[in-house]
């Protein structure tokens, strides 16, 4: 091959290195209003809706395998169909199991901590002092993810909705770890002259396992029927 155009394929090839690497994004976020598990409040105009994704098909967008590891992402959803700016910096989203263990969203640093193990991080010293520890820097797949798929906002305008996922450390509960469990949101506030405080979400996921298992009827008996069509033809 000629050095001039074994030159020019190399550059093609570096400038495509960036679309390579590039990060899958989420599947589009449907409207919350139409989310099996929600939980509106009609008299406030707000909708809290939570769709889990807790297969490792539903989240092979993501960089790490959480669900392989008990963490279990879920999208969040909060629909202001008010007229009033819906302020959320102090808002707690919790996930509550099925016998009333309260989880709070993991951090990348606990994150971190469940995905990876650093027995062979070798021990440093603070200068000057017999103290020794451990660097355990956090994944940079895990503050990627975080970057590009978490749930951050703090004010959601009138007629918008925020979503983002929120990461559970599921480990410690029993399977199925979904069946009588809710999405718990408490402390949002009203961007108003009072700060008016709205009564708390709850959001049961019963209602997303029953969807996914009616989906998945409804999926078999069509393939089912299409078995049955093309043997009698």
């Amino acid at each position: 091959m000629r050095p001039a155009l074994l030159f020019r394929m190399s550059l093609l090839l570096l400038g495509s290195t960036p679309a390579l690497l590039a990060a899958k994004k989420a599947p589009p976020a449907p409207d919350a209003s139409t989310v099996a598990a929600r939980d509106t409040h009609d008299k406030d105009k707000v909708t809290v809706a939570a769709e889990p994704f807790d297969t490792r098909s539903k989240g092979d967008f993501f960089r790490n395998d959480y669900v392989g590891h008990s963490i279990l992402p879920v999208r969040i959803f909060v629909k202001n169909d008010s007229d009033t700016p819906l302020d959320l910096s102090d808002v707690r989203i919790q996930f509550i199991a099925a016998d009333g263990t309260k989880l709070p969203a993991a951090t990348p640093d606990e994150m971190n901590r469940r995905l990876f193990r650093f027995k062979d991080i070798q021990p440093r010293h603070v200068p000057g002092t017999p103290i020794t520890y451990h660097s355990t820097p956090v994944d940079k797949k895990i503050q990627d993810d975080d970057k590009d798929f978490s749930f951050t906002e703090t004010t959601v305008p009138p007629h918008t909705t925020a979503t983002g996922f929120l990461f559970y450390d599921t480990r410690d509960l029993d399977d199925p770890v979904l069946r009588h469990a809710e999405i718990y949101v408490k402390q949002a506030h009203f961007a108003d002259a009072k700060h008016t405080e709205l009564f708390a979400f709850t959001v049961p996921l019963d209602k997303y396992v029953d969807a996914e298992k009616a989906a998945k009827a409804s999926s078999d008996k069509a393939s089912d029927n299409k078995d049955a069509k093309g043997k009698s033809e």
